[in-house]
């Protein structure tokens, strides 16, 4: 207990020097810098603006308030990270939640630490952060990673590396936003769950998946239940990809196995046209403009 009350007066300290001009930081090499960057210190709520990058777009009310509640009673345990803007002036790069739930109390200060950050850093440090919550809805997690990839000009390789996912889980992320607008909100208030967002992927006409969708809803579909139904759909729908009659489910062991890996990569439902004599062609369709460009960057990316 000494040492936090000790860490929280230096904060106190520290923050007072923030609020000379003499003293006014800007980048990592300034005077004192190395006094303030990284430290918790008490800054002033009225100081930090909200985060434009912030990926995070509700708040639930109810868990709000709680937080709030317990911040009454025992303060703010997790300090929230911003980066310098301008002289006494901030901007929030994580713990949005912390912030509001502390203004809803009337608190006038908050611990923070303090990041020198651009805009490009902030937003990846406020994605990466976002990413790692644990009560996240994929949607929500599924666009933090577009923007990742869209914005900071990330390859899924490199993104892999940077959040510390696995490259076909993050596809497997990206393919939801394929699905239509609707059954994504469904997904993001919890009345469908990410398994059964990737069974209906797989759905292309966007009036079934929907159809789908309410039989989910209305029956209380599992996630096999829905993977069954999809399934039942397609093999009444699909014609036989593979010459003189063969069966889609006679292929090779690697070739069905390496479909399936080239699906879970490029997001998308890949087709497979084989001869009896072993050679064949791989088929990538794409939905849009935009989709084929996105085809094209995960292509290009791994020359």
């Amino acid at each position: 207990m000494a040492k936090a009350t000790k860490k929280q007066a230096l904060g106190r300290g520290l923050s007072a020097l923030l609020k000379d001009p003499e003293n006014d930081i800007k980048s990592v090499e300034d005077k004192n810098a190395d006094k303030v960057v990284g430290n918790i210190i008490e800054l002033e709520l009225e100081s930090i603006d909200v985060n434009p990058f912030q990926p995070r777009t509700s708040f639930n009310d109810e868990t709000l308030r709680e937080l709030a509640t317990s911040i009454k009673e025992i303060g703010v345990i997790q300090p929230i990270t911003v980066r310098k803007l301008d002289f006494n002036n901030y901007q929030l790069v994580s713990g949005e939640r912390r912030y509001r739930a502390s203004k809803l109390v009337g608190l006038k200060t908050i611990p923070a630490y303090i990041r020198i950050a651009n805009d490009q850093e902030s937003l990846t440090m406020a994605l990466v952060e976002n990413i790692q919550r644990q009560d996240l809805d994929p949607i929500e997690i599924a666009l933090s990673y577009q923007r990742l990839i869209d914005e900071i000009s990330l390859t899924q390789e490199q993104l892999s590396d940077r959040v510390g996912k696995k490259r076909s889980t993050i596809a497997n992320y990206l393919r939801l936003l394929k699905l239509d607008p609707i059954v994504q909100t469904g997904m993001r208030d919890g009345f469908i769950s990410m398994g059964h967002g990737r069974a209906l992927i797989n759905i292309e006409d966007q009036q079934q998946q929907l159809d789908i969708y309410e039989s989910i809803i209305g029956k209380s579909l599992s996630v096999r239940d829905t993977e069954n139904l999809v399934r039942s759909i397609n093999n009444k729908t699909e014609t036989p990809n593979v010459k003189k009659g063969t069966a889609s489910n006679q292929l090779p062991h690697h070739i069905s196995k390496g479909v399936k890996e080239f699906s879970d990569y490029f997001g998308a439902k890949i087709d497979v046209k084989i001869s009896n004599k072993g050679s064949g062609k791989l088929i990538i369709p794409f939905s849009s403009e935009e989709d084929f460009k996105r085809l094209k960057k995960l292509i290009n990316s791994e020359e």
